[in-house]
């Protein structure tokens, strides 16, 4: 059984930084690709970043490229999401998610096979 769990969430106050965590266990992922979501009260959740497990391709949403950095670590199978400075608009649940094959469409939430249980990000002003 795979379980992916999230862990580096907490408070901070806006300029800040956090790293999140997501370990994966039940399978070793050597294709496909991790990614973090982010779901915001009211909103839709939303992409935030991605990166394959083959050849390490990173991907990242618009308003936090330059910002956040998504890293992975094969022989933990673990991925990080370095977080810098932080704004009240970047407060939302994380998730973290697994595509066991390849995703073409590394974007698309619906795309991924396993889920995390979410994070709490809040950045305070």
């Amino acid at each position: 059984q795979v379980q992916l769990v999230e862990s580096g969430g907490g408070l901070v106050q806006a300029g800040g930084s956090l790293r999140l965590s997501c370990a994966a266990s039940g399978r070793t992922f050597s294709s496909g690709a991790m990614g973090w979501f982010r779901q915001a009260p009211g909103k839709e959740r939303e992409f935030v970043a991605a990166i394959r497990w083959s050849g390490g391709y990173t991907y990242y949403a618009d308003s936090v490229k330059g910002r956040f950095t998504i890293s992975r670590d094969n022989a933990k199978n673990t991925v990080y999401l370095e977080m810098n400075s932080l704004k009240p608009e970047d407060t939302a649940v994380y998730y973290c998610a697994a595509a066991a094959t390849r995703v073409v469409v590394i974007t698309t939430g619906s795309n991924y096979d396993y889920w995390g249980q979410g994070t709490q990000v809040t950045v305070s002003s």
